[in-house]
């Protein structure tokens, strides 16, 4: 399917509608030859023949034909207009499902301000093209054509000489639409990239300020602004040339009309009469001119658009359902990894990974940044498909299972929090949200956020910042924290959810957590030891390979990473005991 095919595919449910409003249109366009008719016949046989009776008749005809005319092209126009708002509803909810339907790689390699552009500017472009183009390019054909065969009617000879100009315009057309196009796509490139800019730099205002890099964003942004402003300057100057073209052949119509017609009035080869009723044609001839340049830039603003949106969503994930996916409500939680290696382009993420969980168990994931623990998760999420290797969920091969049944079986705190501009209790129910305000307070409650929560100006109604403004780093995890639990899936995934709390409150999040144990197989990826010191098994991962495995006792007995990162974060094992014991004297006097 071409991008013309795609976009003209949503006008298919409007065929009749606007065949109808092409066939007003129509009416409106051939109605038009009555005003010059009767201005002709006035001048003729009213003024010069003195035939007065008639007048009267003839002025009631005009106003009518006048009045029909203002009424259908208003309800044509507005028909245009209607399809072209639900034309685009439909066409901007199919690409934001597509959007929806893409993976990690594609988010990757797109930026948020070219997506936003294709939602927006591109879809206006479309919708401009559908609500006026359309009719336009329609309208002013019919009324040229229409003009040339009543003019061929009422006078051949002069119709001939104002034909002229005809092969003159229609090349005049063609050269400034492939003159247009490379113009129009500039301009989309500079306003995506813009858009880009300015999403970036509003998200990341805190960072701006807190370097005190205003002016030199300033700066940058002048220089987007600047290539956005050169584009449309080049295109203008593209119109600049051929614009005043059309101009010109319609004013050479006019001056064709008046002098040949004129002569031709003067040596009695026609009658004045008729010279007034080509007079009154001659906008219908004009107007097609004048316009054909606008229509032209119109039209190719409109391919440039679509030729944009396609090329953004004509892109197939790489993640996809299988056919006939596995559907479950539930999954018990059995997890195994075997052989599972992960590669991006040359370089090797995940190497001969393999390890089993039964389902209940906790397990906590230890290694050096880069080192793969977060792709673990990523590649059990489905959010990539690893190279090699398999991943089984209750002894199913994840890629066997329907996507939305295997994510809704998983809760996952991120390591990026990102909270949306809603109510923290929305927010906290965004994986339930039928769930119940007392449900919202208990899974709050396990991750230690309830009582901040409560200090809010709004408590559980307090309107959250975008991505989480105004919240410190700890609530933000807790949040998210409490978003996953709520959720109550069989796997659990904490990917450094406790790295921005300070001790106290990790112990206390974590005296919480036990209380689920055995009810949901969980994963918890740290840098802290604390985190997962009590996890059934312990994986520690670097360069992409398991490194080591088994609890914590087994892991402090090999004397290898883990007993090294052990000592560096707690000196050594009497010195871990003694603050062992005193964290939980503080949370026993709680």
């Amino acid at each position: 399917m071409t991008a013309m095919q795609w976009v003209f595919s949503f006008l298919k449910k409007y065929r009749k509608r606007l065949i109808f409003a092409m066939f007003l249109a129509t009416i409106t366009a051939v109605t038009a030859i009555v005003n010059p008719q009767i201005s002709g016949t006035v001048v003729d046989d009213v003024i010069m023949n003195g035939n007065h009776k008639i007048l009267p008749g003839l002025v009631l005809i005009m106003v009518l034909s006048t009045l029909i005319r203002a009424a259908i092209r208003f309800w044509f126009v507005m028909i245009f207009e209607k399809t072209s708002q639900e034309m685009l509803y439909t066409m901007r909810d199919y690409v934001y499902r597509k959007f929806m339907g893409q993976d990690f790689t594609f988010y990757n390699t797109n930026r948020t301000g070219d997506l936003m552009s294709r939602q927006t500017g591109d879809m206006e472009a479309i919708r401009h093209f559908v609500a006026y183009v359309i009719y336009s390019i329609y309208e002013n054909t019919l009324l040229f054509t229409i003009a040339l065969v009543m003019i061929f009617i009422v006078e051949y000879r002069l119709a001939l000489c104002m034909i002229a100009v005809m092969p003159l315009t229609i090349y005049v057309t063609y050269k400034q639409l492939i003159t247009v196009k490379p113009a129009f796509h500039k301009i989309r490139q500079h306003f995506s990239s813009l858009n880009t800019f300015v999403q970036e730099n509003v998200s990341g205002n805190r960072v701006v300020k807190a370097f005190a890099k205003e002016d030199f964003e300033i700066a940058k942004f002048n220089r987007e602004n600047d290539g956005f402003r050169d584009a449309e300057l080049n295109a203008s100057r593209i119109w600049r040339k051929y614009v005043p073209v059309f101009e010109f052949l319609a004013n050479a119509l006019t001056v064709i009309l008046y002098l040949v017609g004129g002569i031709m009035v003067v040596k009695g080869a026609m009658s004045l009469g008729k010279l007034v009723t080509v007079s009154g044609y001659l906008w219908m001839l004009n107007l097609p001119l004048r316009q054909a340049g606008w229509l032209a830039n119109d039209y190719q603003r409109f391919v440039t658009s679509v030729e944009k949106v396609y090329s953004t969503i004509s892109i197939e994930p790489t993640i996809k359902d299988p056919v006939d996916g596995i559907v479950r409500e539930r999954f018990n939680g059995d997890i195994e990894f075997s052989n599972v290696s992960y590669q991006v382009g040359d370089e090797q993420i995940l190497k001969d990974v393999s390890f089993k969980i039964k389902a209940g168990q906790t397990v906590g994931i230890i290694g050096s940044t880069g080192s793969g623990k977060t792709t673990l998760m990523n590649l059990l999420c489905r959010f990539y498909d690893v190279t090699s290797g398999e991943i089984t969920l209750d002894n199913i091969n994840i890629k066997d299972i329907e996507l939305f049944s295997l994510r809704d079986n998983i809760g996952l705190a991120m390591q990026d929090v990102f909270l949306f501009s809603d109510t923290i209790e929305g927010n906290i129910a965004f994986g339930r949200p039928d769930c119940s305000l007392e449900e919202v307070i208990a899974a709050a409650k396990i991750a230690n956020a309830h009582d901040f929560i409560l200090q809010m100006p709004d408590g559980y109604d307090t309107i959250v910042g975008e991505r989480g403004v105004g919240l410190s780093g700890g609530q933000k995890q807790r949040i998210s924290l409490a978003r996953a639990l709520l959720k109550d899936p069989p796997i659990i995934i904490l990917d450094d959810t406790t790295s921005a709390v300070d001790m106290e409150t990790e112990t206390l999040i974590q005296e919480e957590l036990t209380k689920i144990e055995g009810k949901h197989t969980v994963f918890v990826i740290a840098h802290r030891i604390s985190s997962i010191k009590d996890a059934d098994l312990i994986l520690v991962v670097e360069d992409g390979r398991i490194l080591e495995s088994g609890n914590h006792e087994s892991l402090l007995n090999m004397k290898g990473y883990y007993h090294r990162v052990f000592y560096h974060q707690y000196g050594d094992f009497d010195q871990y005991k003694i603050l062992k014991k005193e964290m939980g004297d503080r949370l026993g006097q709680k």
